[in-house]
């Protein structure tokens, strides 16, 4: 396999580390490209493996896109989510499969219309096959499967300090921008059968994990479920996605929001115009920032039946000592290796445009997350 990786972040730096833990029979090859042709991971430069080959991408550049993905059999794009439209569209152009991290619902849908074309070029294009949407799509599925008459489903995410600070509890472990936009974009809910919109922020219940986690509190945030409340329709009468959080989080970030420092709108601080949001990351992404800090990944993902049949699923994953990569990066970044893998090696089958729980084989993927470490237990 020769396997494209776009974005050399965390979370595409992650995605190359897995492909290339491969054996070399499997994967020839992993380019890593970012517009900043030297930006990689310190845990990705200490494999030294010449397999990896650094590249420098301007993906505004269709062109340039289309040419850099010439001979490979797939890319996995990490770019931030406004490009995956245009790199799907590349994609399937060139004749290559295509997997990303998603996470905006709007664009998901527009992939969906590239369907024809990518069958007619015979490859897959997968979004949202990160952590959440991605992972829980998958699970969240089995379990409808599963359950046959499914009723009910529910999903619980977050990614936490292992050592939680006051007063937010929290670090980042991805893009602050992109929590805030969750932490402000309507969540789509099925309700009553029926796709809705409900409030970021609001909904709040608490949520029991085993020691040392223990008490997390759950609340509405966009983006998380991805298309799965059209699909389901008319189908399965409530399902949710609610980010987990330590108790106090949400409280804060409510009053944060209401008071404006939010916003996207300009305003004025002594005759000079100011995005709130844009100070509001400025100021506290250095507090939030924790070069040294060990993070955890909590999931839990609940589905239940007309007939009371019930299953659950649940993971704690940890960040690995050994390696120094966080829980958030193997749970996002490999599942992203883990599916461009998969589109080539044929046990994702089905050409087209699909979103994880459309596509994505649960046993084969759940199987692979347990070779590296990342144990999704039914409980």
């Amino acid at each position: 396999m020769r396997m494209l990786v776009l974005g050399a972040g965390l979370q595409g730096s992650a995605c190359a580390y897995d492909l290339l833990r491969r054996p070399r029979q499997d994967v020839e090859r992993v380019t890593l490209a970012d517009l900043n042709s030297k930006r990689m991971s310190a845990f990705l430069r200490k494999l030294k493996d010449k397999r990896l080959v650094a590249a420098r991408l301007d993906a505004r550049r269709a062109p340039q896109l289309r040419t850099l993905m010439r001979g490979y059999d797939a890319v996995m794009n990490a770019l931030p989510y406004y490009f995956n439209y245009p790199v799907s569209k590349a994609a399937i152009a060139v004749g290559l499969h295509c997997a990303d991290l998603g996470g905006n619902t709007e664009i998901v849908q527009q992939q969906k219309t590239l369907h024809a074309a990518a069958q007619k070029k015979r490859v897959s294009v997968i979004p949202d096959c990160g952590l959440a949407p991605g992972m829980v799509n998958i699970i969240a599925a089995e379990g409808i499967r599963r359950v046959g008459d499914a009723v009910s489903v529910k999903i619980f995410v977050g990614g936490l300090p292992q050592h939680p600070e006051p007063p937010l509890n929290y670090q980042i472990v991805y893009s602050l921008e992109g929590a805030l936009d969750y932490y402000t974009t309507p969540s789509w809910v099925l309700r009553a059968g029926r796709p809705q919109r409900v409030d970021a922020l609001s909904e709040l219940e608490l949520v029991e994990f085993p020691s040392p986690v223990g008490t997390l509190e759950a609340f509405h945030t966009g983006g998380g479920i991805s298309t799965m409340p059209w699909a389901y329709s008319g189908e399965v009468e409530t399902m949710e996605y609610k980010t987990l959080r330590y108790p106090g989080h949400l409280t804060i970030m409510r009053a944060i929001r209401e008071l404006g420092l939010l916003s996207q709108d300009p305003v004025r601080v002594k005759g000079v115009k100011v995005v709130p949001r844009e100070a509001f990351i400025a100021a506290v992404s250095p507090r939030l920032t924790k070069p040294n800090g060990r993070d955890l990944v909590a999931l839990r993902v609940e589905v239940r039946g007309r007939s009371g049949t019930q299953v659950a699923w649940q993971l704690l994953d940890y960040y690995d000592e050994r390696t120094g990569i966080s829980a958030m990066m193997r749970t996002t970044g490999f599942s992203l290796a883990i599916t461009g893998v998969m589109q080539v090696d044929g046990r994702i089958s089905a050409t087209g445009v699909h979103t994880p729980d459309e596509g994505v084989p649960f046993d084969a993927y759940v199987s692979e997350l347990r070779n590296r470490g990342v144990d999704i237990r039914e409980v």
